[in-house]
């Protein structure tokens, strides 16, 4: 049975302004991560081990150089919802409320907040499914025999005492001393959760050690700056309501890989054609075609605030 929304609601005599929409939250991975174009579902980007250096003494052979290069893989799925709207409302709105603009800027809403939990945030391994991708805090938590990093060496857990400047120097640290630092693109990518904590901590005085126009807080962290996202926080499943532990991740933006198959996009069929003609309602549609992988666990650390 189809599921139609409806909209009597917005329909009162004496309404007389616009809808007032959710503010479109941006998605932090969708601006901030290096963005992969996909032509077909499946692409494989090639990942680079580096080369290395040593002394070579006048008449010696030189080293060569044994690093593994292999590549990441990367496959698109699709997110999206569909809304049934009868014709009537869309009719009956015109002067007051413009339904498509604003179901639109509503799915963009969620859809931000999803895609950053799907990718930095879920707590399982990715299935393709109900957990789209490994997400980057499910990677900081395993071996990987490819890249040599030890579970958890780069995940930081605030304990009971909650969030301190200590943790949070420690969680940069993780990620400064590896060899994936580069000051020009490093990023912190934290929930909103974390303001509170950047404004709560304190030097031994009582003053607050990150002070607006000072330190540039909330919007930077030691000087990185900070993009806030309502996804980081924990989820066993992809979900644009995560409630889980609050989780920061600080490091290096190109290691962070999206692929872009398609979209965000919307198409709209009409109430007078198809499917629809004998109901009179019209069909909303938004979607987006997106992939993900973690280039390198050693480019990244998390703090996860598990109070």
């Amino acid at each position: 049975m189809a599921t139609r929304n409806t909209y009597e609601d917005w329909i009162p005599e004496e309404y007389s302004g616009p809808v007032i929409t959710r503010v479109n939250q941006q998605s932090a991975v969708e601006r901030l991560a290096r963005r992969i174009p996909m032509a077909t579902d499946t692409k494989h980007v090639p990942r680079s081990a580096g080369v290395g250096v040593n002394f070579v003494a006048k008449g010696n052979p030189y080293t060569e150089d044994a690093s593994v290069n292999d590549d990441v893989l990367l496959t698109a799925l699709k997110f999206g919802r569909v809304i049934r709207i009868a014709d009537e409302d869309l009719k009956d709105t015109t002067q007051v409320a413009n339904i498509i603009a604003t179901k639109q800027n509503d799915w963009a809403t969620s859809y931000a907040k999803f895609i950053d939990n799907a990718t930095l945030a879920t707590s399982a391994a990715g299935n393709g499914t109900t957990v789209p991708f490994t997400s980057l805090y499910y990677s900081l938590t395993q071996n990987d025999t490819d890249t040599s990093y030890t579970a958890n060496a780069n995940l930081t857990q605030t304990g009971s005492g909650g969030v301190t400047y200590d943790n949070l120097s420690a969680t940069l640290a993780d990620y400064e001393a590896g060899d994936f630092f580069d000051d020009g693109n490093t990023i912190v990518i934290a929930s909103p959760v974390f303001k509170a904590a950047f404004r709560g901590i304190k030097d031994d005085e009582g003053r607050p050690i990150f002070v607006t126009g000072l330190a540039g807080t909330p919007d930077t962290l030691f000087n990185y700056p900070v993009a806030w996202s309502n996804g980081c926080r924990l989820s066993a499943t992809a979900t644009d309501t995560p409630t889980g532990s609050p989780v920061l991740f600080v490091g290096n933006r190109e290691y962070l890989f999206l692929g872009i198959r398609s979209g965000p996009e919307s198409m709209t069929a009409g109430a007078d054609t198809g499917a629809a003609f004998l109901t009179d309602e019209a069909l909303l549609k938004m979607r987006a075609r997106r992939g993900f992988a973690v280039a390198h666990e050693k480019a990244w650390a998390c703090l996860e605030d598990n109070s």
